[in-house]
């Protein structure tokens, strides 16, 4: 057996076998990096903590979480419990690495401490995502290079980000509004292409391995999963462009404007998610991708921009006068 996976597998024995007590908790933690939980916490944010930071949050998690299906899908790598079936305490019929979870997780303690700027954020960061790793081996879901890749992929994107911000994000702020949108329209087009060549390049998987069994269930989650992705990161950038320059709501009022705008803004969306989800089909594969294609866009264009529109039409939201007509060449 490859010595990676052997470690990775040794971790989990000695994990489960040394805190058997602790499966409900690290259960708990696994479900911090859910698609739901993502879902309630961009909106509340966006919608009703800190727009600005809910902004830049929402997009930088999207660019993240784009990467995670490409980089499954090119390297095809296996779970722990596809090679030891005994370690399993959950189940993922995606491939393995890098750990979504923890990318999820990273992204987003990371984000928050370098907004926040306080010692005791930075702390609770680096806790939660040591937790959210810890939880993923122990559960049998994933070997620790898994952990580590994920954790450096989000890594490097915040620093992507972080350089974005300091060079790049005024001037682009002031571009008329086609040019911003064809930037966040071109983004996902440039990550479609890269993920069709890296497809041609990789061919079909290897149908000899061990598990060769899952590898029908993983090929179809990956392609799923990068049209997830790629639409909810089209839908997000369009929305935020569109916002900013039509909309221009503030976060500010009272607790319970912020609590109705959330519930509101969230029933709708958890309708679209879930409603949609429920009746577009999952096949044929050539009428189910287009479909979940546009539920994610729609999505996200909801969260970002058609809720925004109507939380101030309805006076749950105040909006920002218009600044006027100001452009860059």
């Amino acid at each position: 057996m490859d010595p990676l996976f052997q470690f990775g597998l040794d971790a989990t024995h000695w994990l489960q076998s040394t805190f058997p007590q602790l499966e409900s908790f690290f259960q708990f933690i696994s479900t911090l990096g859910i698609e739901e939980f993502y879902l309630a916490l961009l909106p509340l944010v966006y919608w009703s903590v800190h727009k600005e930071a809910g902004r830049a949050f929402a997009y930088v998690f999207l660019v993240a979480n784009l990467f995670n299906p490409l980089l499954k899908h090119s390297f095809r790598g296996p779970r722990p419990f596809w090679l030891e079936p005994a370690v399993e305490k959950a189940f993922e019929s995606s491939y393995g690495v890098p750990s979504g979870h923890t990318q999820g997780a990273t992204i987003t303690y990371l984000f928050f401490a370098t907004w926040l700027r306080r010692r005791w954020a930075w702390l609770v960061a680096f806790v939660m995502i040591g937790l959210m790793g810890l939880s993923r081996v122990y559960l049998g879901v994933h070997f620790v290079h898994d952990v580590l890749a994920g954790f450096g992929v989000s890594v490097l994107v915040l620093l992507g980000y972080l350089v974005w911000q300091k060079r790049y994000m005024t001037s682009f702020s002031k571009r008329i509004l086609g040019q911003r949108l064809m930037g966040v329209i071109l983004l996902p087009i440039f990550f479609t292409a890269v993920y069709l060549i890296v497809r041609l390049i990789i061919g079909d998987p290897d149908t000899s391995v061990p598990w060769a069994s899952r590898i029908s269930d993983a090929e179809l989650d990956s392609v799923e999963s990068f049209v997830t992705a790629v639409s909810s990161l089209l839908g997000a950038g369009i929305g935020l462009v569109l916002e900013r320059s039509r909309v221009r709501f503030l976060v500010d009022g009272p607790i319970w404007q912020r609590a109705a705008r959330y519930l509101l803004g969230i029933v709708v969306a958890g309708a679209i998610w879930a409603g949609l989800g429920q009746l577009f089909p999952d096949d044929p594969l050539w009428l189910a991708l287009p479909l979940r294609l546009l539920r994610y866009a729609l999505l996200t264009l909801w969260v970002t921009y058609y809720a925004p529109w109507l939380f101030v039409k309805i006076k749950l939201a105040q909006a920002k006068p218009d600044p006027g007509i100001e452009m860059t060449l």
